[in-house]
């Protein structure tokens, strides 16, 4: 991508291809072929065999020429030495001589290089790339079609120049290695299939910024990137992963370096932010654009998360740097830790290869060289940056590539050397650099994938404090993408010291995380990761922090208060410890008490008129079977089981058959002895004490063989209840078969009919001795005991079911008691002179 004019760019770069490519009509001479203007000639250079070469920004500022078309323009100055890129040409060469000096490698063939210096200019490179491609000869001959002037090339450092490099060697199948541009976009085989690298691709780089930031907890960051191939299509990358990884970008900034105006509104920007996290996708020049304006508007505190290109360059740290980049994180090249190289770097190079003495003054070219590159003689004797180079192993590893795919195409051996006579062409070098794949001195392999990049591997660093005060990039962890997704981070979090050197873990969110127990709620209009945390209803849960939902617990589980976890549900139903079952024992047992004072009463008094009148064996039958009413009600207590949901149905259900059978044959007496006393009457032999007893077994067996059929066609079980109460559980009989139950119930009710009919009809009777009357009122009782029973029974909830049958059961069983044998008891205790022959037969009137 271009920026500034590109029309003028345009006619600039029109001109240079004319000057560097013209065939000069001559009528009266044979056509020549000749640089039209000045040859562009190499920073540094030395013949060999097979020539490299090699492009960086050894400086970094330049200054154009008027061009106002009036007279020849001048040459472009370069002035601000690029440390950094300048000991990438110096490795280059380290790692060239080597190889000459290498018996196994090229053996008797030397490598020369050409290296020229771009300046960090579009414009400049393109004069290098043709400089490269066409050589410095003035005059060719006739023919324009030579061989290039090297076999392979290697830079440039930034995506954007090497873009311009491989696109405008491309038609030649020139080979360019680069150390450092990173741009997804030249992975691209169709378009760059002479382009290789020793470096990874953003697409992994980004991928890694993202999951960084996820690591850390870090939702909600900035985003600032150089407006340039480099780093729109890495920023892009990143964006896509963050919104894999659930990070949001607060904003997204970009500027190019020359762009003042914009560069402010990114700082502006920044100012103004929440996100304490900022991403910065830069290169080197404009981070250092970047910090100078962060530092001058005092934006501290920041969290800066960085990319190779600048997260190690020494010439970001300054005095008041730190202030703005301290606890930087980023990922970084790995050091170039190559035996030799150092000692090269600081002595040898200025020894052999850039020798600017007074010997050396004769050499007019020689001379003017080094006047124009005065400033690096300042570097002579500097090693301060020497331990912290990276970028220097990816040049080295590229010229070694290159000699292997040389000493590959040169068929080359131990013994009898390279075939110098083999002609090398650039498609030849492009293959054989598709195949090298070879291990340099310090342990690293080298070789390429399909895409023309190697592994990608990085170091985490982070900005901080030496123990001298200095500025240290410390390395805190690595990311291998060559390893299983599981494996390919590493931190060492607690070695992390973070902005104002703090060793607590900055927070970065748009909104607080949610704890377990509540779901986030997104707020309207605002990224994903701007939301509301809400409590999770009844019934559900969020067991983990920042759930997006609430998850419902299964049937027999319900949630706890914090809502955090399920818990079995309270099983619910009437036990004997609760209240209510002390009070429906202490009334069951109340009754069947009573019972027993009753039944010893009439014993003892069993020879009274009295009792001889009511039909002892009946009452006593009577008040047997009420004793075992009473007691069924016990059984609708406690945990149901199978065999209890069995019982207490039938129990009750045949004790209460047993006891109205009684009442019954009670009844049918007394009508048959009043009918008896008429004249002429001849019933009590039809119905004697055989026959009441037959009457009460043949209507108890009636329900017992309900029951029988009952239970053995649908019988009643325990069911956990869960409908009516969603928090608990009420643990209940299900009737099985309700026409079963319906049919005991209405047997017992048809019974009870039955004998308040025959009762009502021996109501007349007379008062000394009207049982019926007393019969009567207590079937009433009982009838409205159970009517009012069944609604209460439908709409009861939970346990209070089993508690209004046991009620009913209780209510009817008193009822019949005190209907029945309170008035005999009465005369009994109270009114012993009322218990004689006489007065029961009506003699003696009662007073």
């Amino acid at each position: 991508r271009f920026h500034g004019c590109p029309d003028m760019l345009s006619l600039i770069t029109g001109l240079v291809f004319i000057g560097f490519f013209a065939f000069q009509t001559v009528e009266e001479k044979a056509s020549l072929c000749q640089i039209l203007g000045s040859p562009e000639f190499p920073m540094m250079s030395k013949e060999g065999d097979v020539m490299i070469g090699g492009a960086f920004s050894i400086h970094s500022k330049i200054t154009s020429p008027s061009l106002v078309f009036t007279e020849k323009p001048k040459r472009l100055r370069c002035s601000s030495v690029n440390l950094r890129e300048f000991r990438f040409a110096q490795t280059m060469i380290f790692a060239i001589e080597e190889i000459n000096k290498n018996s196994s490698l090229l053996r008797n063939v030397s490598i020369g290089y050409r290296i020229y210096d771009n300046c960090g200019s579009t414009l400049s490179s393109m004069r290098a790339v043709m400089a490269l491609i066409n050589g410095d000869e003035w005059m060719l001959g006739k023919s324009c079609s030579g061989q290039s002037a090297v076999h392979a090339i290697i830079g440039e450092s930034e995506s954007s120049s090497t873009i311009v490099l491989s696109q405008t060697t491309g038609p030649f199948k020139i080979p360019v290695i680069s150390h450092s541009a990173t741009c997804e976009c030249l992975s691209s085989r169709t378009e760059y299939p002479s382009f290789f690298r020793t470096i990874a691709s953003d697409f992994y780089q980004s991928r890694a910024l993202a999951q960084l930031v996820k690591h850390f907890g870090w939702t909600w960051v900035g985003a600032v990137n150089s407006d340039s191939d480099y780093g729109n299509n890495g920023m892009a990358i990143f964006l896509a992963a963050a919104q894999e990884e659930g990070v949001c970008v607060e904003y997204r900034e970009r500027f190019h370096r020359a762009e003042p105006e914009k560069l402010l509104k990114v700082v502006d920007v920044i100012r103004k932010s929440t996100a304490r996290v900022i991403v910065g996708f830069l290169a080197h020049v404009e981070m250092n654009n970047l910090l100078e304006q962060l530092s001058l508007h005092n934006i501290t505190g920041r969290q800066f998360i960085g990319v190779e290109a600048w997260i190690t360059a020494n010439s970001l740290v300054t005095p008041t740097s730190f202030a703005v980049l301290g606890g930087s994180l980023g990922f970084a090249v790995q050091k170039a830790n190559i035996s030799g190289m150092e000692d090269f770097l600081v002595k040898g190079f200025w020894e052999t290869e850039f020798q600017c003495k007074e010997a050396n003054q004769d050499s007019m070219i020689n001379t003017t060289f080094c006047k124009e590159n005065q400033d690096l003689m300042e570097l002579i004797d500097y090693d301060d940056d020497v331990a912290e180079l990276r970028y220097s192993s990816n040049i080295y590893k590229a010229v070694y590539a290159v000699a292997y795919s040389l000493h590959n195409i040169l068929k080359c051996s131990n013994i009898q050397g390279c075939d110098k006579k083999v002609h090398v062409t650039h498609r030849q070098v492009v293959e054989s650099l598709k195949q090298v794949n070879f291990t340099i001195k310090n342990g690293d392999r080298v070789w390429f994938d399909s895409t023309g990049a190697t592994a990608a591997r990085y170091e985490v660093v982070n900005w901080q404090h030496g123990p001298d005060g200095s500025v240290q990039f410390i390395p805190v962890g690595y990311y291998d993408a060559s390893l299983p997704p599981g494996q390919r981070f590493v931190l060492k979090t607690e070695a992390i010291v973070w902005p104002g050197g703090s060793k607590e873990l900055p927070v970065s969110v748009c909104s607080v995380s949610c704890h377990p127990g509540t779901h986030k709620v997104l707020q309207k209009g605002k990224p994903v990761c701007c939301y509301d945390c809400m409590p999770c209803a009844e019934g559900e849960i969020s067991n983990t922090t920042d759930s997006n939902d609430c998850k419902k617990c299964p049937g027999e589980y319900w949630s706890n208060q914090n809502r955090d976890a399920c818990i079995l549900k309270n099983v619910e139903f009437l036990s004997f410890t609760e209240f209510m079952g002390k009070i429906i024992v202490f009334f069951t047992f109340f009754g069947v008490l009573l019972n027993l004072i009753v039944a010893a009463l009439f014993l003892i008094k069993k020879d009274t008129p009295l009792i001889k009148a009511n039909n002892s064996e009946l009452s006593f039958l009577l008040l047997f079977s009420l004793t075992l009413c009473f007691l069924c009600s016990l059984t609708f207590i406690g945990q149901p089981s199978e065999w209890s949901c069995m019982l207490r149905h039938t129990a009750f259900g045949i004790t209460f058959v047993l006891c109205i059978s009684c009442i019954l044959g009670k009844t049918i007496v007394v009508l048959m002895a009043f009918k008896a006393t008429l004249p002429g009457s001849n019933v009590m032999k039809w119905f004697g004490p055989v026959q009441q007893r037959l009457s009460v077994l043949a209507f108890t067996l009636i329900q017992v063989l309900i029951c029988i059929l009952w239970l053995t066609i649908n019988p009643p079980f325990p069911y956990k209840n869960m409908n009516h109460y969603k928090e608990k559980i009420i643990l209940e009989c299900a009737l099985g078969s309700p026409v079963g139950f319906w049919a005991v119930l209405g047997y017992i009710g048809l019974l009870a009919m039955l004998c308040f009919v025959l009762a009502f009809l021996a109501r007349k009777l007379p008062d000394n001795f009207n049982e019926a009357k007393f019969i009567t009122f207590s079937m009433l009782i009982f009838c409205a005991v159970w009517l009012t029973f069944i609604p209460a029974y439908v709409s009861s909830p939970g346990k209070f079911t089993v508690a209004v049958e046991i009620f009913a059961i209780l209510a009817s069983s008193y009822g019949l008691l005190f209907c029945i044998f309170a008035p005999k008891c009465y005369i009994i205790v109270i009114k012993p002179e009322l218990n004689t022959k006489k007065h029961l037969m009506g003699k003696i009137q009662s007073k």
